[in-house]
């Protein structure tokens, strides 16, 4: 490759946090959390390693999905990007705006626009609340007065996803799951924000209701330009609702790619992995197709393996690498790197594409 164009993919990938539309942008964001020991005494002994360094940017009106096993660190991403929980590093940008070290009223005011939609619809709505409370709590803490009055409003929100606007004195115990999780919904698009995370909204559905609650998302995206964080670890859903999508592993991301790209041609060996687990309709396609398992669990995020964090589970490093390729993955901790237009691999010997550029290019920001 030439060198002007190996600078102009350098350039792309250092402003890839600040992408023309992208509204939010994360950037080598950190959470670990302190294992501590002693009684009278305490000091912290360790961490638990939760996010890793992770970068990412979102268009506006962008879902990007973020998948991985249970304990990956998804959900701790996204509780730190809505700021429910403190970064230990990187920085999180808002619409140009960093808001990783907000406090009191500033952070208040980008609450607004930033909301979250929580996995468990049983655990994440008081149950001492009416659903008007409920949704008409944004309004109350942001001190908002809607021109029709707060009741007319939060019953046009309950129509709005579903429910029955009557229902605006019951209380939760009185819905079932699937419309538990629709004055969730309702709530988080109460003051029409532009990013909403959405940790694992369907996972505690029956899979009658997820379509419901996901084609919901879909309408309520196109109608309010949302941007949405799309947590999940079933990937049929997220591939249905993503435009791109981000592959953790161990707090860190080992993948990241346009929806079509990441599942037609995946490069990175955890991906490939859990592409073989998805289910295919054609059982011919499904009996013709390896199903890759990969050996042991998941290491603990307390203490991750040197290097490569995938290496102790990664079928090629155990079948394919001779010793000093293994040893570069014993040592060395692979770059987000750029394999392609949008592409990017943390993984020192990809599948390799036939489109790719020649330039490998660390992701400062993807």
């Amino acid at each position: 490759m030439a060198a002007d164009d190996t600078t102009g993919l350098q350039e792309d990938l250092h402003g890839a946090a600040q992408l023309e539309g992208a509204i939010l942008a994360v950037s080598g964001l950190v959470k670990h959390f302190p294992i501590r020991r002693g009684i009278i005494i305490r000091r912290q002994i360790g961490a638990v390693r939760a996010v890793d360094g992770i970068s990412f940017a979102l268009r506006r009106g962008e879902t990007l999905g973020l998948v991985g096993e249970s304990g990956c660190g998804k959900s701790t991403a996204g509780r730190v990007v809505t700021r429910l929980l403190e970064a230990t590093g990187g920085t999180i940008r808002f619409d140009g705006r960093d808001i990783t070290r907000l406090r009191g009223r500033h952070m208040r005011v980008v609450r607004r626009d930033i909301q979250m939609i929580f996995q468990d619809p049983y655990s994440s709505l008081n149950p001492r609340h009416t659903v008007g409370t409920i949704v008409g709590a944004p309004f109350r803490i942001q001190g908002v007065r809607p021109p029709q009055g707060l009741k007319a409003e939060v019953q046009s929100l309950m129509e709005r996803v579903g429910l029955n606007p009557e229902h605006y004195n019951r209380y939760p115990h009185e819905f079932s799951g699937g419309q538990r999780q629709r004055i969730g919904i309702a709530r988080a698009i109460a003051l029409h924000p532009k990013v909403i995370v959405c940790d694992e909204p369907v996972s505690a559905l029956d899979v009658s209701v997820q379509a419901q609650v996901v084609n919901l998302l879909e309408d309520l995206q196109h109608e309010f330009d949302l941007a949405y964080v799309f947590i999940a670890h079933d990937l049929s859903v997220v591939r249905h609702i993503s435009d791109r999508v981000a592959v953790m592993y161990l707090g860190k991301i080992m993948e990241l790619a346009d929806r079509d790209t990441l599942y037609e041609a995946p490069l990175h060996p955890y991906t490939h992995a859990l592409m073989s687990a998805v289910p295919l309709p054609e059982p011919d396609a499904a009996g013709r197709r390896e199903r890759i398992l990969l050996a042991g669990d998941l290491p603990s995020p307390a203490s991750p393996p040197s290097g490569c964090v995938f290496r102790t589970r990664c079928p090629k490093y155990r079948d394919r690498l001779d010793a000093a390729q293994r040893a570069r993955c014993d040592g060395e901790v692979p770059e987000l790197i750029r394999r392609g237009t949008g592409h990017f691999a943390a993984c020192h010997f990809p599948e390799v594409r036939t489109d790719l550029a020649s330039a490998e290019i660390p992701a400062a920001g993807v």
